[in-house]
């Protein structure tokens, strides 16, 4: 019996040893609907308490489940056929268990079915799904999803999409890169236009959209005719359906679980988020800095997953007549490796401590809190800020330890054979997508300079 959660005494540190008592009184604000749901908290002790059971109980289902089937997701990949994408049987198995867990809406409110758990907790689940399978967290991870909509739709909008999304009967993608609009979004030209109706059409390419087959797609999309630049851009969010044809599934090196695709909009009806002209500035930079969140997460996951197989390994493998984990260069790499994952760790929590804060005051902005104001708008740059640092340092880390591991492991860390192969090429893209490490320090020298630091 494995538990990514119990097994991992760092981990357990951090939700003992954080503060999280102005977390909770932030997002269960006066704890009113404990007398409307069961499972809402009456108190602090309460919440944290139902916390670590549901971290409990998702790091035996990452370890019992999830992770056993990842060598069989990844050799069987996704099939593309007349427009349709199938996910490999392994991957739907893992999506329904995740629902029937209702861990598919943590951070969402409970109205729609969620469990308005705080961006810290979230951020901790993540990490245990990607030491399980990394492409699954691409789709649990895409919660962020759901959390824009939340934020920032109308009333409507929300209750026609949040129910499904935390529930798990549909799952998310977040439509933003083009083939010739990779970092740079300003140059976003997928076409959005009104019919004589009223209604929104969507028209264009979106390439390398993660799980692009999804049930519901955030799109970030040039609402104003005549535009060049990021205030031309409006954000909205449309359903698969016949319009929305996927053209092809990459073949990745890595992360093979999860389908990247390319996506022809024909006309796709879709629903503006929010105000036109601040899809860019405003609701895909939130959006944004929540999966950067999630790709430092899966960094310290599949860095966690490749140390206990080196370890694992070192534990086992004799060599002149000794365990080579008692060879000090080999035992040096190990421990080098461990403190790694654990700084890694410790940033990105502290990162989703920081989110924490900032969507708390917001929200209490949003209550008529209006003390809250000056604090909301200071933490939200701070969070800013160290978003991608933790995404440039996790993801780092990751393709680091994955190296190391491999050297450990010699010539069976090569092999398939061992899952360790596998964790080195999926760890490849945590630098890459969601913003490359260089766009990343670009990000924080921007912090620095401004005197957000």
């Amino acid at each position: 019996m494995a538990n990514f959660f119990t097994d991992n005494p760092d981990l357990v540190f951090h939700l003992e040893t954080t503060d999280l008592d102005p977390i909770v009184r932030l997002w269960e604000g006066d704890f009113a609907e404990a007398a409307e749901y069961d499972f809402a908290p009456r108190d602090v002790n309460d919440a944290i308490d139902n916390y670590a059971r549901v971290l409990e109980m998702l790091g035996e289902l990452a370890g019992d489940h999830i992770a056993p089937r990842a060598e069989d997701i990844d050799r069987a990949g996704n099939v593309l056929a007349d427009g349709q994408v199938t996910y490999a049987p392994g991957m739907l198995e893992n999506l329904a268990l995740l629902g029937k867990a209702e861990v598919m809406g943590m951070t969402l409110p409970r109205r729609f079915g969620g469990l308005n758990f705080p961006a810290v907790i979230y951020t901790m689940a993540t990490e245990m799904i990607s030491q399980a399978d990394a492409s699954l967290m691409n789709l649990f991870g895409l919660q962020g999803i759901a959390e824009t909509i939340n934020f920032f739709g109308s009333e409507e909008i929300m209750l026609e999409y949040l129910p499904e999304l935390a529930s798990g009967r549909a799952t998310g993608a977040m439509a933003l890169t083009e083939p010739d609009a990779g970092s740079d979004l300003q140059a976003v030209q997928l076409k959005a236009y009104q019919n004589g109706d009223g209604q929104w059409l969507l028209s264009g390419v979106k390439r390398f959209i993660t799980n692009g087959c999804g049930d519901v797609l955030l799109v970030l999309v040039r609402s104003e005719a005549g535009s060049t630049d990021g205030l031309g851009l409006s954000c909205f969010v449309c359903r698969k359906c016949p319009q929305l044809h996927v053209r092809r599934i990459e073949d990745k090196l890595g992360i093979h679980g999860s389908p990247t695709c390319e996506l022809q909009f024909n006309d796709v009806p879709a629903d503006l988020i929010g105000e036109r002209r601040r899809g860019l500035i405003t609701y895909v930079m939130q959006l944004m800095n929540g999966a950067r969140l999630g790709i430092s997460a899966q960094s310290v996951g599949i860095a966690q997953a490749a140390y206990i197989e080196a370890r694992k390994y070192a534990a086992a493998r004799e060599q002149f007549g000794r365990r080579i984990e008692q060879m000090p260069p080999v035992a040096d790499m190990l421990i080098s490796m461990s403190i790694k994952i654990q700084a890694a760790r410790a940033v990105t929590l502290e990162c989703a401590y920081v989110v924490d804060q900032a969507i708390g005051a917001e929200r209490a902005v949003k209550a008529g809190k209006t003390e809250y104001r000056k604090e909301a708008k200071q933490l939200g740059r701070l969070a800013g800020f160290l978003t991608p640092i933790g995404k440039y340092y996790a993801s780092e880390i990751c393709n680091q330890v994955t190296f190391d591991a491999i050297s450990v492991m010699g010539g069976s860390g090569f092999m398939r054979d061992y899952p360790l192969e596998r964790h080195y090429r999926d760890a490849r893209i945590t630098n890459i997508y969601e913003g490359t490490s260089q766009l990343q320090v670009l990000a924080a020298i921007r912090g620095v300079t401004s005197g957000i630091a």
